[in-house]
């Protein structure tokens, strides 16, 4: 049912820069960074220590369902709840139309976990699993807390959406995967709102160590802050941060029908798989000049109808130009006209949480006319010649925009995105 359109009706979010949408939104309007040296743990030995840390326990009360769904559910409790307040969702009386889409990550056992089964080692390597049990150091729940599925599971339960619960789980496309799957569930007349979004908890020692030793961490920088450079030519990785984003999805109809003020439209969606390497885009950008391609028609737009982009830009030596040719083939003689920003460089890189956190950054950017910047634009990049609005933001008004989000193993999703005030306007 193509003719339904979607609107945002609410959005909730916490990274290091904030613990609203108004408080992140803020501080990158005004080129703050969130990256610090970690204190979560000792990165002694390892080749780099920061991260865009969030302080879960100062900002977050615990509920007793965390020793269930562990810090991801914490995060996310505390974006949807300034979400659903938003949205008023509490005034929707058919729970049963109400879905959740939330992407993430499974997780790795942290190091003192990994610690404990080696000690109940037997000698033919595997685990003695009675005096493990027994052990009173070890925590059942471990295993529920690494699921993928717990945490959004737990988030339905609390929210009280009794409609369908997908976990996505598709590396850093799956938070744009999620409000993807939550616009057909609504086109096709399956849901009357969605929650989408997803949540990171990531700097654990056993997830850094992963990356580090993937070398995909920045690893050279002059201070925490300087580390994160899209598109700069002396970028050399990204930097990881932790966050949640949720979006209130729902049919245009059903919004109006209930007074809820509207804040944005997703007008389209589109995904690819690269089919090329578990770490690297493909050479040509093949699968992300599908996706970008695939939300712009789903939208019923062209490319020249597309005023900004808010790219993946995770400040790698490779994603970055790889992006940047993306572009250029998706605009072709427009693409210097078309600015493009990367809200990675002031709050590192959420993975599962990135794609909601950055379209609702882009939507509060249409709310605000306001293009947010690339920080740490220092050095020029002959194969990123693009416009990055680097390092200060920058007053425009526009009201379609793309959202970008490119996976590990070649996941591409692109979510295209309208302002409020066209939304209301009525036509396409």
């Amino acid at each position: 049912m193509p003719d339904r359109r979607v609107v945002v009706t609410g959005w909730g979010m916490i990274t290091a820069l904030g613990a609203s949408v108004d408080e992140t939104f803020e501080a990158m309007r005004a080129g703050r960074s969130g990256v610090r040296h970690l204190t979560r743990f000792d990165a002694t030995g390892l080749p780099c220590d920061i991260g865009a840390q969030i302080d879960v326990d100062r900002l977050i009360p615990a509920h007793p369902s965390d020793a269930v769904g562990g810090t991801e559910l914490r995060l996310l409790r505390h974006a949807a709840a300034e979400a659903l307040r938003t949205a008023a969702l509490d005034e929707v009386t058919d729970r049963e139309r109400i879905a959740v889409a939330i992407g993430g990550h499974g997780r790795v056992p942290d190091r003192d976990v990994i610690q404990l089964m080696t000690r109940h080692a037997r000698e033919d390597g595997q685990v003695n699993v009675d005096a493990l049990r027994a052990d009173p150091r070890f925590d059942a729940s471990e295993f529920t807390t690494r699921s993928p599925e717990t945490a959004p599971t737990l988030l339905a339960h609390l929210l009280d959406a009794q409609g369908p619960v997908f976990p996505i789980v598709s590396a850093c496309a799956a938070g744009s995967q999620a409000m993807g799957e939550g616009l057909r569930l609504l086109r096709e007349g399956r849901a009357d709102v969605v929650i989408a979004g997803g949540g990171e908890p990531l700097l654990s020692f056993s997830y850094y160590l992963g990356f580090a030793i993937l070398g995909a961490l920045s690893r050279r920088y002059p201070s925490p802050e300087q580390a994160s450079r899209p598109f700069d030519r002396r970028r050399n990785g990204f930097v990881i941060g932790e966050g949640a984003g949720i979006l209130v999805l729902e049919t245009r109809e059903h919004a109006l029908a209930r007074g809820r003020p509207i804040l944005g439209e997703i007008l389209g969606y589109g995904d690819s798989a690269d089919g090329y390497r578990i770490t690297d885009m493909h050479p040509e950008a093949d699968g992300a000049v599908r996706a970008m391609r695939a939300a712009i028609d789903d939208a019923g737009l062209t490319p020249a109808d597309v005023e900004y982009v808010n790219a993946h830009g995770t400040s790698t030596p490779i994603n970055d130009p790889t992006e940047t040719m993306a572009c250029k083939r998706v605009f072709g003689d427009r693409a210097a006209e078309v600015p493009i920003s990367s809200n990675k460089s002031m709050i590192g890189h959420t993975i599962g949480a990135a794609g909601a956190i950055e379209a609702i950054l882009t939507l509060k950017g249409m709310q605000a006319g306001m293009l947010l910047p690339t920080i740490n634009q220092e050095a020029p990049d002959r194969r990123c010649d693009l416009d990055y609005v680097p390092n200060a933001a920058r007053a425009r008004e526009h009201h379609v925009a793309l959202s970008n989000s490119f996976g590990f193993g070649g996941q591409n999703a692109c979510v295209c995105l309208g302002s409020a005030a066209r939304a209301l306007a009525g036509g396409k």
